[in-house]
């Protein structure tokens, strides 16, 4: 018994990880920290960061998808869920419980009388719904959570749709049209206060939809990479990205939503095409970048909060600096203790056969697959 809790905590297994798309989770979560640390300096960098976190979760759930379609002729719901929920629901409710004790106790940000609200919504994955009250403003960042699960929820099923008809690229063009129109439709109806949509699931949608493309067509995007100069396109995506981080006014713009964000996903793309292929980081200065990444999920749960519990964002460069690193250690140990813990146990799970085939599974005839090349 003691030797299967041990098991536990064992040291992380990093031999199936691609250091590059690690890097890249660095890159993304590291313009998070700057944003929230100094807003003035780096008004947009935040955008910029979810942005790459949406475009490579649809690269990346798209590949795994593709897998189990491919390879097992149907998608595999309950292991798709299962893997999910063991991956980002304990770093959450750890979240939310210090929110909850910190609040009950302290009452530090003046949210005692929200921390229900706060947590109901929170694990419910509404933060993005709608304008209701959805309690803290500290827990506010929750609404790239909620947008990640919807997306879950969606694309797995419209995915298997579109390969039994074979029309894969077909879906994803519609999807993108319907997402920017949608956009559209709610920046008009809350203009002039156009920020009131940065939250709404349909104002980064399109980023998925492009990150599901980039998997979809993922052969003719390497090929034309090929024909490139080597590492030009991942050094004018990043170089893109960076710039587009210090657009002030963001939020308010029509175009960053429109246009903006698009341009941001098909950047984010470069790197991913760019760096998913190393096996090995070109330099060991960018081994810091990579270990943030590994972190990159806790580390984005708990920068916003820590943040307010300091008393917000300031201009001094000392309370960024304090703020990250902060959270830099929160998600450390988050990762030792939750959320690597919570994987083994899945693994284990998964290994004792605990969990079985759920009835109506969708499948897929062999023929459809051979058939589904679009």
């Amino acid at each position: 018994m003691f030797g299967s809790f041990r098991a536990l905590f064992r040291a992380p297994d990093r031999k199936h990880r691609k250091p590059g798309l690690d890097l890249i989770r660095g890159i993304a979560v590291g313009m998070v920290l700057l944003g929230h640390a100094w807003p003035a300096a780096f008004p947009s960098a935040g955008i910029v960061g979810v942005v790459i976190f949406f475009t490579l979760s649809g690269y990346l759930i798209t590949g795994l998808l593709q897998k189990d379609l491919r390879t097992q002729g149907r998608i595999r719901y309950g292991r798709f869920y299962l893997h999910r929920a063991f991956r980002l629901i304990p770093a959450l409710i750890v979240v939310l419980i210090a929110f909850a004790i910190v609040e009950s106790v302290w009452n530090v940000l003046g949210s005692r009388d929200e921390i229900l609200r706060t947590v109901i919504v929170g694990l419910t994955y509404t933060m993005n719904l709608g304008f209701f009250d959805r309690g803290s403003e500290a827990m506010r960042h929750l609404w790239t959570l909620a947008t990640e699960e919807q997306f879950y929820i969606v694309w797995p099923a419209l995915l298997a749709f579109a390969f039994r008809k074979n029309r894969v690229r077909t879906i994803l063009v519609v999807s993108l049209v319907g997402v920017l129109a949608l956009c559209a439709a709610t920046i008009f109806l809350t203009a002039p206060d156009v920020h009131k949509v940065y939250t709404l699931p349909t104002s980064w949608a399109a980023a998925m939809v492009i990150g599901c493309w980039a998997k979809i067509e993922e052969r003719r995007i390497i090929e034309w990479m090929s024909r490139c100069r080597r590492g030009l396109v991942g050094a004018v995506a990043l170089a893109a990205l960076l710039v587009l981080g210090f657009i002030h006014d963001g939020k308010d713009m029509p175009l960053t939503y429109l246009v903006i964000g698009p341009v941001i996903a098909i950047a984010s793309v470069g790197l991913i095409f760019e760096y998913a292929k190393w096996d090995e980081l070109p330099s060991r200065h960018l081994k810091p970048l990579l270990g943030l990444g590994v972190v990159s999920y806790a580390a984005y749960l708990w920068n916003y909060l820590i943040v307010n519990w300091m008393g917000g964002a300031r201009p001094d460069f000392a309370f960024g600096a304090a703020s990250i690193v902060l959270t830099v250690a929160a998600a450390v140990a988050s990762w030792y203790l939750v959320e690597q813990p919570a994987t083994n146990l899945r693994i284990w799970l998964e290994n004792r056969n605990a969990f079985k085939r759920p009835a109506g599974a969708h499948r897929l005839q062999r023929k459809d697959l051979e058939e589904a090349r679009e």
